[in-house]
């Protein structure tokens, strides 16, 4: 999967991981252009949970079936449809590439539209192209009363061409911030499943900044770079705004294999004001004592949050910037009252996750704490400020991968022995 990045430039569900789905089998023949047409199943598609077969052909989910039968949200139900770390990976000798797709692109109503989102194309690991897709439908939101409203649009295409003509290992990284159904991949050559050459499996939960927000692309995002600096393949499962530890997230992490786990918790209990400071802590604990009867031994690390000065002291929720809405920017403000005790900020998040932790580590050897501030500090924000107070750039999204790829998979962390 994740090799390096380049710096320099209704429907019946199929498994996770080998289980047949249609298509698994590349064709074996061109047609009358020479092209060679795919039908993508499980053993191309990396990152996701669980494929759903739909009208136009494979959409990836980030949670399986029985989980999102459990939340009427429909916030949740987007983003975890939306395949942040999900990529299609073949081996081939193709030159030229095609992916046929049919995207959901969101634009916010009263704010500039924003680029089309990336496709990165790898060779053998490193960066070898980039493109937007043509087609697809269009959710339009409205931020100052949550509704929403999607536009129908036709199946679209994203190429690319002049590979090197030899065998080699590719990955078609999808967008992290647009819903899409694989429909079909075209190649001027045969493919075949490649191999993850026995790379250790890391899985992620955490908020919309571990989904990917606002990363350049999909190769970009934190997690996705500090995998691709540690040589291991991702499962990110980053939900933008709906890491609330939910029981069937926890669950999720439970039953999906994994040889390391880390939790980035926080945020969203504070933008959403969901929870007092008496629930959340039982909360932690019963999220990691779920994820713990599947990964008993397994390292998993507790990440608390970034810096984010509007929240720091100030609770929840997030309200959007009316005034800098007005000038056609998104922003956000901490609308919270601060005077209340009871109340979540990220200095008490960070507090309870450091007490929690170090509590149970008397008994489990293979838990840490790390503190979010460690991967985007006070540094990093007088060089790199948060452009809407909430959401770290594209370059601070580079450097919080570095960051945890140091502190994390680095000599003497957690996950060292993951390298």
């Amino acid at each position: 999967m994740n090799a390096q990045s380049d710096d320099d430039v209704p429907g019946r569900t199929l498994g996770r991981g080998g289980i047949p789905g249609p298509g698994d089998g590349a064709g074996d023949r061109p047609d009358s252009t020479g092209w060679f047409t795919t039908s993508l199943g499980a053993a191309f598609v990396r990152g996701a949970v669980e494929l759903e077969e739909t009208e136009h052909g494979l959409l990836p989910h980030r949670l399986p079936a029985w989980a999102r039968r459990q939340f009427p949200d429909g916030q949740l139900a987007m983003v975890e449809a939306q395949p942040s770390g999900v990529r299609v990976v073949f081996r081939t000798r193709a030159t030229a590439v095609e992916l046929d797709v049919l995207p959901t692109k969101v634009i916010y109503e009263g704010t500039p539209p924003r680029p089309d989102a990336l496709y990165d194309l790898l060779v053998d690991g490193r960066l070898a192209g980039q493109a937007a897709a043509t087609g697809g439908r269009v959710l339009a939101v409205d931020m100052t009363t949550g509704s929403t409203v999607t536009r129908p649009g036709p199946v679209g295409a994203v190429g690319f061409d002049g590979l090197p003509d030899r065998l080699k290992n590719v990955e078609i990284w999808l967008p992290y911030q647009e819903v899409t159904e694989l429909v079909a991949l075209r190649t001027d050559a045969p493919v075949e499943p490649a191999s993850d050459h026995g790379r250790k499996v890391w899985a992620h939960h955490g908020s919309s900044i571990s989904h990917g927000s606002d990363a350049e692309s999909p190769t970009t995002t934190w997690p996705a770079r500090a995998a691709s600096l540690a040589g291991v393949e991702l499962m990110n499962l980053g939900f933008g705004g709906s890491a609330l530890l939910d029981p069937f997230t926890a669950r999720t992490l439970r039953d999906t294999p994994a040889d390391l786990i880390s939790l980035k918790l926080g945020i969203n209990l504070v933008n959403t004001d969901l929870m007092r400071l008496r629930a959340f802590g039982p909360a932690v604990h019963g999220f990691l004592d779920t994820v713990r009867e599947g990964h008993p031994t397994t390292p998993l690390l507790v990440v608390s949050p970034v810096l984010c000065p509007i929240h720091e002291e100030t609770p929840g929720p997030s309200a959007p910037d009316l005034d800098r809405f007005g000038e056609g920017k998104i922003s956000f403000v901490a609308a919270g009252d601060a005077s209340d005790p009871t109340r979540l900020t990220l200095g008490v998040i960070r507090a309870e996750l450091a007490r929690i932790v170090g509590l149970r580590a008397a008994d489990d050897p293979h838990l840490s704490y790390l503190d979010g501030r460690s991967l985007y500090g006070e540094e990093e924000y007088a060089e790199m400020p948060l452009p809407d107070d909430i959401h770290p750039d594209a370059a601070a999204h580079r450097r919080m991968g570095e960051n945890f790829a140091a502190l994390a998979f680095g000599a003497g962390g957690p996950f060292a022995a993951a390298r």
